[in-house]
C-alpha cells in the first residue's frame, strides 16, 4: 500500500516506528520515536497512536512509547522459531542447570543472529542481547559459529562489511575473521570474549537439521576468568548433538536451511 501522495509505503513506515525501539531503549517518547525513525513529529503520532489501537505499542503512565504485547503474541507464532526452541528447551535447561550460566540460542537472519531463547541465572553476569534482540554474526559466540557454517556468499559479505565491535569500538580485521572461521569449522566450537557490559566469554556451538545443514547455534555465556571456557566446551558440545539429533529425528530442520 503507497503512502500519501505516491511516497513510502504506510507499512514502511509503520515499521520504521516498530524498529526504533532498542534493547537499550525500551521507552521513546513521541520526539524520539520521531527522530529515531526519521519521521516527521506529526507523522510519528499519527502511526503510533494506531499501532496502540492494535496492540502493536503500549503507552506508559507518563506518555512514553513501548513495544506492545500483541507483537510478543504474534512473534511467538514464528514456526521457525517456535519449533526449535520446543525441542530445544529441554536440552538448553540441562545444560543450563550444568553449567550455572547463560544459555543461549540463536538462529541466522540474512546478515544478523537473532536470539530465540535464554535462560539465565541471577548471579550469571550482565549480557546485551535480549530475546528477539539482533545480534552481529562476527562478534558473538554464536554469531561466529552461524557465521561459520553459512553459506560461502554470507561469509563473504561479512568479511567485506564493517567489522566493528560495538560499544568497545575496536575494529577486527577479516583475515583475523577468516582465521577464526576456519578454527570454528575445525573444531566445531566458538570461543568469543567481551568486555562489555561486563567481562563475560562465550562458548558456541552449530546446531544441525535435516541434511546436516546449521538451523541454528547455542551457547554458554560466563563471567570471563571464572569459568574456563575448556571447561565448557563439552558440555555445550554435548547438548548441541543432542538437539541435532533430535532436529533430524523429528525432521524439524525441513525447509531452515534455504
Amino acid at each position: 500500500m503507497a503512502g500519501e501522495n505516491g511516497g513510502e509505503p504506510v507499512l514502511d513506515r509503520a515499521f520504521r516506528i516498530l524498529e526504533a525501539f532498542t534493547a537499550v531503549e525500551e521507552r521513546l517518547t513521541l520526539t524520539s520515536l520521531s527522530a529515531r525513525s526519521g519521521l516527521p513529529k506529526s507523522t510519528a503520532l499519527r502511526l503510533a497512536t494506531r499501532l496502540v489501537e492494535l496492540g502493536a505499542l503500549e503507552r506508559t503512565p507518563d506518555g512514553q512509547y513501548v513495544i506492545g504485547l500483541r507483537l510478543y503474541e504474534i512473534g511467538a507464532m514464528a514456526p521457525r522459531s517456535q519449533r526449535l526452541r520446543r525441542i530445544a528447551l529441554p536440552y538448553l535447561e540441562d545444560l543450563h542447570l550444568a553449567t550455572g550460566q547463560h544459555v543461549l540460542l540463536a538462529v541466522r537472519d540474512g546478515y544478523e543472529a537473532v536470539l530465540i531463547d535464554r535462560l539465565s541465572a541471577h548471579d550469571a553476569g550482565r549480557v546485551m542481547f535480549r530475546v528477539g534482540g539482533r545480534m552481529p554474526l562476527h562478534a558473538t559466540g554464536v554469531g561466529l559459529a552461524l557465521l561459520a557454517n553459512a553459506p560461502a556468499a554470507v561469509q563473504e559479505a561479512i568479511l567485506r562489511g564493517e567489522l566493528t565491535l560495538e560499544p568497545e569500538h575496536d575494529t577486527l580485521s577479516s583475515e583475523d575473521l577468516r582465521r577464526t572461521l576456519a578454527r570454528v569449522r575445525k573444531d566445531g566450537i566458538a570461543v568469543m570474549s567481551r568486555p562489555y557490559p561486563e567481562p563475560m566469554t562465550s562458548v558456541a556451538a552449530p546446531v544441525f537439521g535435516a541434511r546436516s545443514v546449521v538451523v541454528a547455534a547455542l551457547s554458554a555465556v560466563a563471567p570471563t576468568g571464572r569459568v574456563e571456557p575448556a571447561a565448557l566446551r563439552p558440555a555445550v558440545i554435548a547438548i548441541s548433538r543432542a538437539v541435532s539429533r533430535q532436529l533430524a529425528s523429528a525432521n524439524a530442520g525441513k525447509g531452515w536451511a534455504d
